[in-house]
């Protein structure tokens, strides 16, 4: 028991202190990102006024084929495509990305190509 206390106190300390860094150094709104087994999910947080200015989800994003090693991968790319759209469209050019608890890399990693890729600056 004490051991999942420690881990899921460990994942919230280190979410904070990510957070933490972003906030502290930037007015640009924030590009937040929850990661699950199967999905991604991505919001334009605007922290200013507490209000979010786009979001979009995996599901949104059409797969060629499922089961091809890498697809999630490249359908967390297009999802960053997805995402730069909308923030251009609300009105948003450079945002801070905010990865949360989850290290940049894989799924996260393409997501941030992929919103470099459609025009956000970050």
């Amino acid at each position: 028991m004490k051991r999942i206390y420690k881990k899921s106190k460990t994942r919230d300390q280190r979410q904070h202190s990510v957070r933490g860094h972003l906030k502290s150094g930037s007015t640009a709104p924030r590009l937040s990102v929850f990661r699950s087994n199967t999905n991604l999910y991505v919001q334009v947080i605007d922290d200013s006024i507490g209000k979010t200015l786009a979001s979009a989800r995996i599901s949104e994003v059409k797969a060629e084929k499922s089961k091809v090693p890498g697809a999630r991968i490249e359908r967390a790319q297009k999802l960053g495509t997805l995402i730069a759209e909308r923030a251009i469209k609300a009105g948003v050019k450079a945002v801070v990305f905010d990865r949360g608890r989850y290290s940049y890399h894989g799924r996260l990693k393409s997501l941030a190509e992929g919103a470099r890729e459609g025009g956000l600056k970050f």
